[in-house]
Formats: C-alpha cells, sequence, structure tokens
C-alpha cells in the first residue's frame, strides 16, 4: 500500500511540474529568447531535480525517482511551452 502512494505521489510531481512549467513559459516567458534556447528544458529539468533531491531524501515515503520524475517533467514542460510559443499557440493576453 505504502508503495502505491509513493507512485501516486511521483505521479502527481512529474504531471505537475510539466503542467506548471509548460503554463509558465507560456504566460511569462514569452518574450524572453532564452525560453526558446535549446539547453533551457535541459537546464531547468536538471535544476528542478537538484532542488527536489534533498527535499524528498527527507521524506520516507518517496525516493530519488520522483525527484527524477519532476525534473522531466519540468524539462518536458519548458520544451512543449517553448514549441507553443514558436508555433503562435498562446493563451490571449
Amino acid at each position: 500500500m505504502l508503495e502505491l502512494i509513493a507512485l501516486a505521489i511521483a505521479g502527481v510531481a512529474g504531471l505537475g511540474g510539466y503542467v506548471k512549467a509548460r503554463q509558465f513559459v507560456r504566460h511569462r516567458l514569452r518574450f524572453v529568447d532564452a525560453a526558446r534556447h535549446r539547453a533551457a528544458p535541459l537546464v531547468s529539468g536538471s535544476v528542478a531535480a537538484l532542488i527536489a533531491a534533498p527535499i524528498v531524501w527527507l521524506l520516507p515515503v518517496v525516493g530519488a525517482g520522483t525527484a527524477v520524475l519532476l525534473g522531466v517533467g519540468v524539462g518536458v514542460g519548458v520544451h512543449r511551452g517553448a514549441r507553443d510559443i514558436a508555433r503562435g499557440e498562446l493563451p490571449p493576453l
């Protein structure tokens, strides 16, 4: 049962990181050229995973996979948000 809770937490962390990063890039960083740089998803995902690593180390239920999944979610969200900017698929101001 504890493994299922840990899996759910990891899934929510990954999905939440994806959604929030994509929204942030689409809404706040639409005019920032660095957000569309090819290394932006890698850098943002790595930073998110490094920030989450000490936090998940302290929690007994989740493990390092949760931090990695959060980093992947953030990186993919930044990539998809930058792609939305390039395609012009933006919400109205």
